[in-house]
């Protein structure tokens, strides 16, 4: 269950394409939900607030005498079936679909507020977190809002997987999944994204994480996925999908690996004008991308605002 209340009434923004936004933003008035962590399976109240120019994504742990602990790549801590931070010992966990829509949404500086150690998985895709955004509106902040631009093509492997950024004005993203199973089987296993022309919010928002029942009881013993269920995820057993209402999208699988990265790669702290393309790849390949970006300081600079005049579309290598 979620609840979306805010001070002030509802108030949808504007969307803008990503690359079109020049100033940085935060939402008009706080706005709060209350779900349970996929995978302490514990009940969590979550409250977004406004926050001031240049503060970034900071999430608060009321329950830990408001210890902050800022959206970081350098804060990750886990990469086990979610992308987790810490700082000073505190720790928030399953950050990366509510970072995606807050990318999707254009939000830049945030206070985030939760009662416990994880945020509230909703539905298992971004979808509810861009609603709350949604109704509690957005605000453009005077200060210019910075991109990160890649210069040159970044590479990281872990095993069969890798992930890549590549020079792009704009943003876009490929994935290639390539689990063998009937169900994934059946379904687009490659997606390729460019979001001048696609929308987030219609187009990968929606997609939710999936998983196969066989593996619940593996996942059990390391104490995650506590709280999964057919309200918060795609379920596959044997050859069928669990979902009374099936897929979403026909690509949804793939679509969430897209959706996954976007969240990963926005604890950069920034917009990444780039292309992403990721093959096998999860939590752990993106943050170990992103770390490797920051530590080629070549391979990109930071800009105040991309070219107004359009947005060009290189040529996409996805292999």
């Amino acid at each position: 269950m979620f609840i979306l209340a805010n001070c002030c009434g509802i108030v949808p923004p504007r969307l803008i394409g990503i690359p079109q936004i020049l100033r940085q933003r935060t939402i008009q008035r706080y706005v709060h939900a209350i779900g349970t962590g996929v995978h302490s399976a514990k009940r969590v109240r979550m409250t977004l607030r406004p926050a001031g120019e240049n503060a970034g994504i900071v999430f608060v742990r009321t329950d830990r005498g408001n210890a902050a602990v800022r959206a970081k790549a350098q804060n990750v801590c886990d990469t086990t079936l979610s992308t987790s931070i810490a700082e000073a010992g505190v720790r928030v966990a399953t950050v990366e679909h509510l970072m995606s829509a807050l990318w999707g949404m254009g939000v830049d500086n945030l206070r985030v507020e939760i009662d416990a150690e994880e945020i509230p998985i909703m539905d298992g895709s971004s979808a509810p977190f861009v609603d709350l955004i949604r109704s509690a509106g957005l605000v453009e902040q005077s200060a210019e809002r910075e991109f990160i631009r890649i210069k040159r093509s970044i590479r990281v492997t872990q095993g069969d997987g890798w992930a890549r950024l590549d020079p792009f004005e704009g943003f876009g993203a490929a994935y290639t999944f390539e689990a063998d199973h009937p169900v994934y089987n059946r379904y687009p296993k490659r997606a390729i994204v460019n979001f001048a022309q696609t929308s987030y919010v219609d187009h990968v928002s929606w997609a939710r994480s999936f998983g196969l029942v066989a593996e619940l009881d593996q996942a059990h013993a390391i104490n995650r996925c506590l709280g999964s269920s057919l309200h918060n995820a795609v379920g596959i057993d044997g050859d069928e999908i669990l979902n009374p209402e099936g897929l979403r999208y026909e690509n949804e699988f793939v679509t969430h690996k897209i959706l996954d990265a976007i969240g990963d790669l926005y604890l950069l702290g920034r917009p990444v004008l780039g292309f992403f393309v990721g093959h096998k790849s999860g939590h752990a390949i993106n943050n170990k991308l992103g770390q490797a970006l920051l530590r080629c300081e070549d391979a990109w600079e930071i800009i105040s605002a991309p070219t107004e005049d359009g947005v060009s579309t290189p040529e996409v290598r996805v292999s």
